[in-house]
């Protein structure tokens, strides 16, 4: 039994790279859940395989967690699929995108062919360079981080909710310390008036 040695690089982060060593009759699945242990990603999230050429196309889709759609179109599942069954050529490329949701990109590449080691345990981490970028959870950042999902969307309309609330007690308090100082003006005025040496009631009539 042979074991492939696949390297692993992000689209838009090719200096992280991670290098697994698997099984020739083990699945897609187990390739997508090892390397997302390796880079510490959450691995039960829409993705896919694509078988691919030279030049990246995407051709067959392996698939794990479809959506409906792809399951009536009859997709082949990652679980289901052994990786030797889709290897043609000694450096054959396959296509990844990761959490169709908030999608991540690579590019999957078998650099050799070696011999089953029977002490080994597969899959196992042969190489590993650079550190995956972080995925940033929208409701623990900022405004500008929201993406538009449902979850999201809620978020944002409870953080707007509470600037709303914010704005109307500022305003109430403004209004309200206005009104407080036009009376106090206004009480100070008539104690004046009052006070006025030489003014009653008489002269008022004059």
């Amino acid at each position: 039994m042979a074991v492939y040695r696949f390297r692993i690089s992000f689209e838009d982060y090719d200096e992280v790279i991670r290098e697994i060593d698997i099984k020739s009759n083990q699945t897609f699945k187990d390739l997508h859940e090892f390397f997302h242990k390796m880079i510490g990603y959450d691995p039960e999230k829409s993705s896919s395989f694509y078988v691919s050429n030279d030049q990246w196309i995407k051709n067959e889709e392996l698939a794990y967690l479809p959506n409906q759609r792809k399951i009536e179109r009859g997709v082949a599942l990652m679980e289901d699929s052994k990786l030797s069954r889709f290897i043609d050529d000694p450096h054959q490329k396959f296509y990844y995108i990761y959490n169709f949701d908030k999608p991540f990109e690579f590019h999957v590449e078998l650099i050799k062919i070696l011999d089953n080691n029977p002490t080994a345990t597969y899959p196992s981490l042969f190489k590993s360079v650079g550190e995956a970028p972080k995925i940033i959870i929208p409701f623990f950042g900022s405004p500008d981080e929201i993406t538009g999902d449902e979850d999201d969307l809620d978020v944002l309309d409870e953080m707007d909710i509470a600037l709303a609330d914010d704005e109307e007690l500022e305003g109430l308090n403004t209004d309200t310390e206005v009104a407080e100082e036009e009376e106090e003006e206004s009480d100070e005025f008539m104690d004046e008036f009052s006070d006025t040496d030489g003014f009653d009631e008489e002269d008022l009539e004059k």
